[in-house]
């Protein structure tokens, strides 16, 4: 009897990622006043079913202690669907805050991909900016208060594009994850250690 049920039982043609966390914090020692977006870069075979896959934070100022952290605590929360594990979703984050001439410039990029893993993760993210060639575009950028930034943030988890772009390392920003993967080793993934706890590379 058992073995005719698990027989009219079909088997998955979809797995399910489940991510729900926030990003927490950043270190950006220069500047104050910061706020971040967030967006989701993920291949052709995946498909967000319920959450957001874009957000934009409070603005928060530093912390009076020693660190000096600006703190946003900012939740995500994300359910993907997918029957291939090529193209796994990465995030994608954006940090801006205000220039000497109050306008709105990138102070960060960053990019991680979600975890593979079940559990609780926690990832640190080096950030950077895009820099002018030469040093007349530098002072023109900082004359007119128009820094050089990427017209669609999504580039930074593409890398198509990117391979002539100078950079400049810049802060880091915190993340908190909680993964729930879904018949994931049915169609044959193996979904590794429940636990995992490390900063991206």
């Amino acid at each position: 009897m058992a073995a005719a049920s698990s027989a009219m039982t079909p088997s998955p043609t979809v797995f399910l990622l489940m991510v729900n966390g926030q990003i927490e914090s950043a270190q950006f020692p220069e500047f104050d006043d910061l706020y971040c977006k967030y967006c989701f870069v993920y291949g052709y075979d995946w498909a967000p079913t319920s959450g957001l896959e874009e957000g934009i934070s409070q603005i928060t100022s530093k912390n009076r202690d020693l660190r000096q952290e600006l703190v946003w605590n900012f939740p995500i929360d994300i359910t993907f669907k997918s029957t291939n594990p090529f193209g796994w979703p990465q995030i994608v984050i954006s940090v801006y805050g205000p220039d000497l001439f109050g306008n709105d410039v990138v102070r960060g990029y960053g990019a991680v991909h979600l975890p593979f893993t079940p559990g609780k993760h926690k990832r640190i993210i080096p950030m950077f900016v895009p820099e002018s060639t030469s040093k007349l575009q530098k002072f023109t950028s900082w004359l007119m208060g128009r820094r050089p930034e990427f017209t669609d943030p999504k580039v930074v988890a593409r890398g198509e594009g990117r391979e002539v772009t100078r950079v400049r390392s810049q802060g880091f920003v915190t993340l908190s994850f909680n993964v729930v993967t879904k018949e994931l080793k049915k169609l044959g993934y193996n979904a590794g250690p429940v636990n995992s706890s490390s900063t991206s590379p």
